[in-house]
Order: structure tokens, then C-alpha cells, then sequence
């Protein structure tokens, strides 16, 4: 198993990568690339993927109330 890093997550952050997102949903990184995916939120910059928060966060909400 591979050590779970521990990463600074703000008010400011727009957008974070695959490991911040599990690290800020506290899942694996599967779960976070699904939510991610079916979210609408994921940003693809040449081969990096980055997940927008803002959008994360309105989504998790909106399934939430269900």
C-alpha cells in the first residue's frame, strides 16, 4: 500500500488533482474519479486532470437531499 499523502485544501482552491480529490471526498481514488466524472467537473490540460471544487461541492449536495 502506498502512503496517503496529506494535502492543504482552502477556501481559495479552484481545482484540485486526482489524489487531492480522494484525499478531500476521504476515499479511494476510484470513488473520487467517479464522483469526479459524474459530477461534470472534470478539466483535462494536455495529459493532466484536474477536478473544478466548486462543482464537486454542488453536486455532492444535490445528491445529498435524496
Amino acid at each position: 500500500m502506498h502512503k496517503t499523502g496529506k494535502y492543504a485544501i482552502n477556501n481559495n482552491t479552484i481545482t484540485v488533482d486526482t489524489n487531492r480529490l480522494a484525499q478531500m471526498l476521504s476515499c479511494g481514488r476510484g470513488t473520487a474519479v467517479k464522483i469526479g466524472t459524474d459530477a461534470g467537473a472534470k478539466i483535462k490540460i494536455g495529459k493532466r486532470t484536474l477536478y473544478k471544487v466548486s462543482i464537486i461541492e454542488k453536486y455532492l449536495e444535490s445528491i445529498a437531499g435524496k
